[in-house]
């Protein structure tokens, strides 16, 4: 895929779009075959190299949130660049702007039990965003939420998407973003079987 894209894995419950996302995340390591990432054989990498890969390229929004239940919106986002060792000045400047970019700067303080399914994905949303990955990695972004809720969501990515050029890799079977992709790979039984997109010609 090229960078900047918007593009959507679709298929049912078991037709392998988690197991991509694993590999590609390098949450997983492959039976066969090599994964490639900004040109590099990342199965080759250490365990050290692929978390540092995972720190610092790429973002993960999961359909659970995986938010930490006693830390605060703010806290969320802030933590992998605390990990990362960001400084506290740096640290904060980014995870403001990033909230700021969902649209969740008056929730800085609540933690994810005082916050509605859509703020919490936008949390997700933030704290992949917050270290400029180039890619983000959306694991069936809205599949816990309402189809209006999930709505907001899809505008959100999208509009991420278009305004910071950054990369979006979506699995999903709901049709509201499969609808809304400029590009679509359909999985079935862990094989693609159409890679279509729209607008060309």
């Amino acid at each position: 895929m090229a960078r900047g894209e918007f593009l959507v894995i679709a298929g049912p419950s078991g037709s392998g779009k988690t197991t991509l996302f694993n590999l590609l995340g390098t949450l997983d390591e492959p039976d066969a075959g090599r994964v490639f990432f900004n040109g590099k054989d990342v199965t080759a990498q250490s365990v050290t190299e692929k978390t540092l890969l995972r720190r610092r390229s790429l973002g993960f929004v999961f359909q659970t949130f995986n938010l930490v239940p006693v830390l605060s919106a703010y806290e969320n986002v802030e933590y992998p660049l605390w990990i990362d060792g960001v400084p506290a000045t740096a640290r904060r400047d980014r995870v403001v702007k990033a909230l700021a970019a969902v649209a969740l700067t008056d929730r800085l303080d609540h933690r994810p039990d005082q916050l509605s399914g859509g703020e919490r994905q936008r949390v997700s949303v933030a704290r992949a965003l917050v270290h400029d990955p180039l890619v983000v990695l959306a694991d069936e972004p809205t599949a816990n939420l309402d189809s209006k809720t999930g709505g907001s969501i899809v505008e959100l990515l999208a509009r991420l998407n278009s305004e910071c050029g950054t990369t979006f890799l979506l699995a999903t079977h709901d049709p509201a973003i499969i609808e809304r992709a400029p590009r679509t790979v359909r999985l079935t039984d862990g094989e693609v079987v159409a890679d279509t997109s729209k607008g060309v010609g």
